[in-house]
């Protein structure tokens, strides 16, 4: 098989994800952006299958690597629209911090949540070894 092709399977079956979450969020009138619900879908179906194929894997972390890319058109957004921002800068401070704190408390529950599902009777009191 040629080298090419693993690479273009996985991003086939990414783009194909973020297409169904597309197409969800329209036809449902769905809240989220459709490439985090196509994500969504994609964990899901991972943990259904209880494994990630090797092509998947190596170029999902090839796109990680290259990540900060990404932050690049957002940079250029922030300096064409600065003088928006600047006259707005109050509404926006207080959404990136009211936004923040929400994440805290809803990580902090998620984690007590799963530690309350995932430590079983007879471990509650224990001390790990180590």
């Amino acid at each position: 098989m040629n080298n090419a092709m693993p690479l273009i399977h996985a991003l086939t079956i990414l783009l194909v994800f973020q297409l169904m979450g597309e197409i969800s969020v329209l036809y449902f009138s769905l809240p989220i952006p459709g490439p985090v619900l196509g994500m969504l879908m994609l964990f899901l179906t991972l943990l259904l299958r209880n494994r990630v194929h090797d092509s998947l894997e190596s170029t999902a972390s090839g796109l990680l690597e290259h990540l900060s890319l990404l932050f690049i058109p957002a940079g250029v957004g922030i300096m064409v629209h600065f003088d928006r921002i600047e006259s707005e800068w109050f509404a926006i401070a207080m959404a990136l911090i009211v936004s923040t704190v929400i994440t805290f408390i809803g990580s902090a529950g998620i984690m007590v949540l799963m530690e309350r599902v995932m430590v079983k009777p007879d471990d509650k009191g224990q001390q790990p070894d180590g």
